[in-house]
């Protein structure tokens, strides 16, 4: 069973272009992740005419909330076949959330504002993470057998890096170069 098996920690750097790669999100694949996976909650304000957090990761099944708090409205939308949508011209907090419930990159933007952009990663996974400033983020799950997927904006293609890793009770170590 997932829930006794013994934790493990995956510590992952992230470098595009031989610099840390921030805002890359990091997460860890297998039919007992995928089996484990449970609904949460997300939210991306909008706050002085960008979406904040740029990039988020939610599981599959998540509502997530698009309060604006600028004082001018704005018009949210998706047109990417993971999650299509769109938030009529709204200010402060749309009546109902928007569910996620399919895996994939979700990009965002606003009819409005041409350059408000925004990610919204929706994985089958409860373990991941967004990479800090330093492009480093640490993950906590059984250990096992694991496809690592890194996926970033800056991309070409948008193809996330794949690897199989295997977390045991030694920390494990990974620089990941995209």
């Amino acid at each position: 069973a997932l829930g006794s098996a013994q934790a493990a920690d995956l510590q992952v750097t992230v470098n595009g272009q031989g610099k840390p790669a921030g805002e890359a999100v990091v997460s860890l694949h297998s039919s007992a992740a995928a089996a484990a996976t449970r609904p949460g909650r997300g939210v991306v304000d909008q706050r002085n005419t960008q979406f904040v957090p740029r990039v988020s990761v939610v599981t599959v099944g998540t509502p997530v909330t698009f309060p604006n708090s600028d004082n001018v409205r704005h018009q949210v939308y998706s047109f990417s076949p993971a999650k299509r949508f769109e938030l009529p011209l709204y200010s402060g907090k749309p009546a109902a959330p928007v569910v996620f419930a399919t895996p994939g990159v979700v990009e965002l933007g606003c009819n409005i504002h041409d350059w408000m952009l925004a990610y919204v990663v929706v994985v089958d996974t409860p373990y991941h993470v967004v990479t800090d400033a330093r492009g480093q983020g640490r993950i906590e799950a059984p250990a096992g057998s694991y496809t690592l997927r890194v996926w970033h904006p800056g991309l070409k293609g948008g193809r996330p890096h794949e690897e199989t890793v295997v977390l045991s009770a030694a920390p494990l170590e990974r620089v990941v170069a995209l």
